[in-house]
């Protein structure tokens, strides 16, 4: 599950019981020898849907930890490629990994809150890759809404989900399983530790992003196996 170089059992127990951030703070040189890294073919087949290289201005990746999908977003920037993560520590493996990432586009990494996102019509897409398990569902329309005004009229925003998974497939009990543990962790734990699985799935995301006018295309089967349960969704704003 973890490459060698990965983290030890006890740096990520010391995650758990930090805050989201710190613990990324201390994840963050190990981190792109996890399984939580999005994969590289992943990235690679939702990203050719934004266009051939050169074909958008600005783009905008949140939740960008070590930099992953704004490799694949330079090259097809004319200008600038923004990334924002809660961690300083993920942020500055981003710069140390990115720096020879192929393409001419400047490499802004920014220190913030997806939540709290400021940008007013300045991005012809954004992305978010696994970061939607640190955004608690009650907060999930903040999260939409700072995506739409980030957007320009006709951006689009650009992610991976899934589909609820039936209840007898054993990997719903273990995501259950999971989110319950979490939830005792944080009531007795401070500061709380936000990951949870089976969040802005399908339904939930294009109900959400639908209500901010956005057109949601949910794009099924073209990611390779073992992905290609995972659909690319595609929403534009209107």
């Amino acid at each position: 599950m973890f490459h060698r170089k990965g983290p030890t059992f006890f740096e990520l127990a010391q995650q758990c019981f930090s805050s989201v951030e710190h613990g990324y703070d201390l994840l963050a040189p190990k981190f792109d020898h996890t399984p939580f890294r999005t994969p590289e073919v992943v990235l690679k087949k939702a990203l050719e849907l934004v266009g051939p290289s050169g074909s958008i201005d600005r783009a905008l990746d949140v939740g960008c930890g070590t930099g992953a999908a704004m490799r694949h977003l330079r090259p097809l920037c004319r200008q600038e490629v923004v990334g924002v993560d809660l961690s300083r520590g993920m942020l500055d493996e981003a710069r140390r990994r990115q720096a020879d990432a192929p393409g001419g586009a400047t490499l802004t990494f920014v220190q913030g809150n997806a939540l709290e996102l400021t940008y007013e019509a300045e991005f012809d897409v954004v992305t978010s890759f696994g970061a939607f398990g640190h955004i608690l569902e009650k907060d999930e329309p903040r999260l939409v809404q700072a995506i739409a005004r980030a957007l320009r009229p006709g951006g689009r925003f650009l992610f991976v989900t899934a589909q609820p998974p039936s209840m007898l497939h054993p990997g719903y009990w273990l995501a259950r399983g999971f989110n319950a543990a979490m939830h005792v962790r944080n009531a007795l734990w401070k500061p709380p530790f936000v990951m949870y699985y089976l969040t802005f799935l399908v339904p939930r995301a294009r109900a959400l992003l639908g209500a901010q006018g956005f057109d949601v295309d949910v794009r099924e089967g073209l990611l390779p196996r073992p992905f290609h349960g995972y659909p690319i969704v595609v929403a534009t704003r209107k």
